[in-house]
């Protein structure tokens, strides 16, 4: 419970912990956004990561000249695209059967919802699930397991990391610090959270209707 709480907290007040990170840690700061892009896309243990918000959050610093904006979205695409590389090559070699040791931890449903988008989006879903939390950690994985061979995976992957973090940490830059944004940051962030999350919503809606129908026909 701790821990959601901490989450919820970490998530609707995330200006205030990376201005905190950045008057603590200064340029190493870097690094820690570095290492938790690279996480939560790196690693299916950890979709509760912060992503789409952590980047807009990082571009608005950027315009005050916290971060340098260029190098920001450098380091966060290579972080990015490291990630989902890492996460694929787990799913390669590990495979589902790392779902069967840590069930606890490891949704079904997340796997199960994946594979929806790639149903849909074929290779696609490597690029548009890098907007989809949850899904974003999962696709890559499930590329691995056996879904995509690594040369067609690598250039979704990159592109797909060039568009994310492009459009986050830029639209933080140019947009972050309207005074409506500024005022009402919590709110902002909120609403990226649940406009990335419609995809996915809307996936496992059109799939739990088709299972319904197919059932009905039957």
């Amino acid at each position: 419970m701790e821990i959601i709480n901490y989450l919820i907290d970490l998530f609707l007040n995330l200006d205030d912990h990376l201005r905190e990170l950045i008057l603590q840690y200064g340029p190493y700061t870097y690094g820690i956004l570095f290492s938790v892009i690279f996480a939560e896309t790196g690693f299916v243990f950890t979709p509760f990561l912060p992503g789409d918000s952590l980047l807009f959050a990082a571009g608005t610093f950027a315009a005050k000249g916290s971060f340098n904006p260029h190098f920001l979205f450098l380091l966060l695409t290579t972080a990015a695209i490291l990630g989902d590389t890492v996460n694929y090559w787990i799913g390669h070699y590990i495979g589902l059967k790392i779902f069967d040791r840590f069930p606890k931890i490891l949704k079904r449903e997340y796997l199960d919802r994946t594979h929806q988008f790639y149903e849909r989006h074929g290779g696609k879903t490597i690029i548009l699930a890098r907007f989809v939390p949850i899904v974003r950690t999962f696709a890559p994985f499930v590329a691995g397991v056996g879904s995509m061979t690594y040369p067609k995976f690598i250039s979704y992957n990159v592109i797909g990391g060039i568009v994310w973090v492009g459009i986050f940490i830029y639209g933080g830059y140019f947009f972050g610090n309207i005074d409506f944004v500024k005022n009402n940051f919590s709110i902002v962030i909120i609403s990226i959270i649940l406009i990335s999350m419609l995809p996915g919503l809307t996936e496992y809606i059109r799939h739990k209707r088709n299972s319904r129908n197919s059932v009905a026909e039957k």
